[in-house]
């Protein structure tokens, strides 16, 4: 499929209310439980998720929407949400995404990006030079990682349940 906005809008949109439904209200016994050492739980993905909405796709939207002649990003803490999230539920970290998807999604949509803006280009610390269309179609691949991720730390914890099922079960084959 070729970038268009509207497809990444499709996911984008979509992705809190797939997180509520998976999660809402959910005990923690499933929430906080990971796949093992250096592995994340969906408690950890979601801090990780609103660490995200709250300091990298925008703020990385925005630099390479300047006018500045530097245009290179601020490296992104992939792991601040195991201090930032200490203290919140699971509850509180799907509003709190919810709410910052969604104000980010409305101003994405508010500048009326034309095509044309979509080959302007940014500076990745690790990676180069990156275009616009290549951060949000990135934006929504990660979404879908990420809820990936949440299923298959959710899935890891029948994996001795499911008895001689687990060899068709490829949700449970790894990290």
């Amino acid at each position: 499929m070729k970038f268009e906005l509207s497809n990444a809008l499709e996911i984008l949109e979509r992705t809190p209310y797939v997180l509520d439904a998976m999660l809402s209200e959910i005990p923690d016994e499933w929430g906080r439980q990971n796949e093992g050492d250096e592995t994340w739980s969906a408690f950890d993905v979601m801090g990780h998720l609103v660490h995200g909405e709250r300091t990298d796709w925008m703020a990385r939207l925005d630099i390479i929407m300047s006018d500045a002649d530097k245009k290179t990003f601020t490296p992104f803490d992939r792991f601040a949400q195991f201090e930032e999230s200490k203290g919140k539920t699971m509850n509180g970290l799907l509003r709190e995404f919810t709410k910052l998807r969604n104000d980010n999604l409305d101003r994405l949509v508010e500048m009326s990006l034309e095509k044309d803006d979509f080959k302007r280009v940014g500076n990745h610390p690790s990676l180069g030079q990156v275009t616009l269309s290549q951060l949000i179609s990135t934006w929504v691949v990660h979404d879908l990682s990420h809820i990936s991720q949440i299923s298959r730390a959710m899935a890891h914890q029948f994996k001795d349940e499911v008895g001689p099922w687990k060899e068709y079960l490829r949700v449970l084959e790894g990290k």
